[in-house]
């Protein structure tokens, strides 16, 4: 009997591990973390890094990692925001050296959004690696678009190290239009794409929206064990004002509000996570924007007293699903507007990439009508973007909030 029991036990524990195992999900792997799949391709080559402080293998950065390879880097691009990461939103930045590697740094945010001829001159291949966040106005976007078209240009080879878009479970808003063509907005795709930059490279790349003659010389290097179903939570902000996952996932409608006379919460601790105005009468989230250095110069409503929500205890109440943009909210502050001069500044419709929108929200249309007039568009984008998915995606199953 002690035999069976044991025996028993034993069963049991094997049978209860191997369920527990068959649970536990295998660990997302961006593509920078897999050497073995492209570092053949930059032995011997000169190589530029396109990077921020997102770029990194583990917690040690890619150009720290490839230099420990043997890799020649001989020259780094930084995005918005440099590539350390720490300068304000907007903020044009120069061209410096790295102090730790002594490489020089060469903004792609400063006087140029464009790499010229003399800033490839010599390179082989070009690296690009940056954490994106999924909508069409992130300027990582822009900055993938225009080194594309500069390597295609100047016959130099481009490596996408591709990593999970933490929006990528979902598509919505209005399509692009080519009067809005800025730093938020390069191509006929919706505010909320749904796809990584990977993918967006193959598109563009496919539909040729760079629009030279020659093509690019691209590779994407895919992601380990993700899917646009697989949530996945960013280790390192994205950019100053983005330091959570809370205001990640509410960036797509919080992003588009800075189209508003409201704050988003910039100078604050809650950065994409609230907003409110001096002007808003509901609301029970209170806030003061201030100068942070390095982070927020001159936000909307510096050090006046501000009342609105946070999107954290708005959440609690009714938001049980983040798979749309909140329009919603626009609505309510649209209503609430007791000036006679516009809610909207001249940015909003560069952000939207239409004017429709606005124009909707100004004629009370229904949400019904706006997110009916949306569907075509997504619709014909979903069909258009599907040779250039490298991952899998159901919109029956996505990352609901309870």
């Amino acid at each position: 009997m002690s035999f069976k029991v044991t025996l028993y036990t034993v069963l049991f524990f094997v049978c209860f591990v191997a369920k527990s195992s068959a649970q536990i999900k295998p660990e997302v792997r961006p593509a920078a973390w897999q050497t073995q799949s492209y570092i053949d391709l930059l032995k011997t080559k000169n190589i530029a890094v396109v990077a921020n402080q997102t770029s990194t293998i583990g917690k040690t950065h890619l150009v720290d990692s490839l230099l420990a390879l043997g890799i020649k880097i001989t020259r780094v691009f930084g995005p918005e925001h440099g590539f350390r990461g720490n300068a304000a939103n907007g903020e044009e930045v120069s061209d410096t050296k790295d102090k730790k590697t002594g490489l020089p740094i060469t903004s792609l945010y400063g006087p140029r959004r464009k790499p010229t001829a003399e800033d490839l001159k010599g390179i082989d291949i070009v690296v690009y690696d940056l954490q994106d966040v999924g909508v069409r106005f992130y300027t990582h976007l822009t900055t993938l678009h225009f080194m594309m078209q500069a390597c295609a240009e100047n016959n130099v080879a481009l490596v996408v190290l591709d990593r999970p878009n933490p929006n990528g479970y979902y598509v919505d808003g209005p399509i692009w239009e080519k009067e809005y063509k800025s730093d938020v907005g390069q191509h006929p795709i919706p505010l909320v794409h749904g796809m990584t930059l990977g993918e967006l490279a193959l598109m563009i790349q496919g539909e040729n929206w760079i629009q030279t003659t020659q093509s690019c010389k691209l590779t994407v290097i895919k992601i380990e064990n993700w899917d646009h179903n697989t949530e996945y939570v960013l280790q390192t902000p994205p950019s100053p004002n983005l330091p959570t996952q809370e205001s990640i996932i509410a960036y797509p409608t919080m992003g588009l509000f800075e189209g508003l006379k409201v704050s988003v919460g910039r100078g604050t601790a809650h950065p994409f996570e609230c907003f409110g105005a001096p002007w808003l009468k509901v609301g029970s989230h209170k806030f003061v924007p201030v100068n942070i250095p390095g982070k927020t110069v001159n936000p909307p409503f510096l050090n006046d007293s501000c009342r609105g929500f946070l999107i954290t205890d708005f959440s609690r109440n009714y938001l049980v699903d983040y798979r749309k943009l909140y329009i919603e909210w626009l609505e309510l502050l649209v209503q609430q507007y007791p000036y006679e001069d516009k809610l909207f500044n001249n940015y909003f419709d560069k952000l939207a990439g239409t004017a429709t929108l606005r124009t909707q929200i100004e004629q009370k249309k229904s949400l019904d009508e706006i997110r009916a007039g949306w569907k075509p568009g997504i619709d014909a984008f979903l069909k258009q973007r599907q040779p250039y998915m490298l991952y899998a995606y159901n919109p029956l199953v996505g990352l609901l909030k309870d």
